[in-house]
């Protein structure tokens, strides 16, 4: 097993959905109290699992027609005009 690997991921997708829209909406159904916390967990974390399978495969797709250098490209502009919109607006 890739250990270096799996640590990335970790870490990126970690950072990446701390204090996210997919965060908050878990923490507003959690506060219910008539909700269990255990359902609410086994949701997000189901939700979790199953979009990053859409992006797992999706990006294994993608990588067999474009180069892991056009991705890694598009993937970073796309970063940068998001972050710059979120400045503007």
């Amino acid at each position: 097993m890739d250990w270096k690997t799996l640590a990335m991921v970790f870490g990126t997708v970690f950072l990446a959905e701390l204090g996210d829209k997919t965060q908050l909406a878990t923490v507003l159904f959690a506060a219910d109290r008539d909700v269990s916390k255990w359902l609410v967990f086994i949701g997000a974390s189901l939700a979790l699992i199953a979009t990053s399978a859409i992006g797992v495969l999706a990006g294994g797709v993608l990588a067999q027609y474009v180069s892991e250098r056009a991705l890694r490209t598009v993937a970073g502009a796309g970063f940068i005009v998001i972050g710059l919109w979120t400045l503007w607006r």
